[in-house]
């Protein structure tokens, strides 16, 4: 952020909140289990920045409308990407906003971090246009802002690389310590995991 050489300019910063998606840009090397456990060599790093009033905050959203404004953001995708990108969203929301974006769980399932809920509202499809039961117009500002970052940095993203890195990460990980990755689970990535670890990201930078 540039520095604020006004008072004004000054004023503005300080009654606004930066949301950054930063990782630290370490080459890492992903399996992709679809493809004969081809190594993949991913390197990256980006920063993502926006500024939205403190006085946005408001009460938490459901999931359903979440899942619904990314996929009238995005279009139609794969249930396992919209799946991940409600988990960032949560993850990131923690951090830049310090509360829940919305209130079901997350479980650490085989294939990554999934909503027990959507799940059960998409099961049996492959792909998704549109959540009917998700309002996004209920999403207050702060609450699109922090989804509309983690969609500019993840969205362009497949499917099977949103479950490579998530499987790459310490909250997945945590919830299944001990379980072999092909193994079912429902049990729950906490909040105070994927808080500290997205957290540490941006500290880590």
């Amino acid at each position: 952020m540039n520095d604020h050489s006004t008072a004004n300019s000054q004023q503005e910063h300080n009654n606004s909140y930066t949301k950054n998606i930063i990782h630290d840009g370490s080459e890492k090397i992903l399996k992709n289990s679809t493809s004969n456990s081809e190594e993949i060599q991913s390197c990256w790093s980006s920063e993502k920045k926006v500024l939205v009033s403190k006085s946005e905050f408001t009460e938490v959203a459901n999931v359903y409308d979440v899942a619904s404004y990314i996929l009238n953001e995005l279009g139609t995708m794969t249930t396992m990407k919209l799946q991940k990108l409600v988990y960032y969203c949560q993850a990131w929301s923690l951090v830049w906003d310090e509360k829940p974006l919305f209130k079901e769980k997350i479980e650490a399932w085989a294939n990554g971090p999934v909503v027990k809920e959507l799940f059960f509202y998409h099961q049996g499809m492959f792909q998704i246009s549109s959540v009917t039961i998700g309002n996004p117009d209920l999403l207050n500002a702060v609450q699109k802002a922090t989804i509309d970052a983690v969609i500019e940095y993840y969205g362009d993203k497949s499917s099977q690389w949103l479950i490579d890195l998530t499987h790459m990460e310490e909250p997945w990980k945590k919830a299944r310590i001990g379980l072999p990755i092909s193994v079912r689970s429902n049990m729950e990535i906490t909040l105070e995991s994927m808080a500290e670890y997205y957290s540490s990201l941006l500290s880590d930078s």
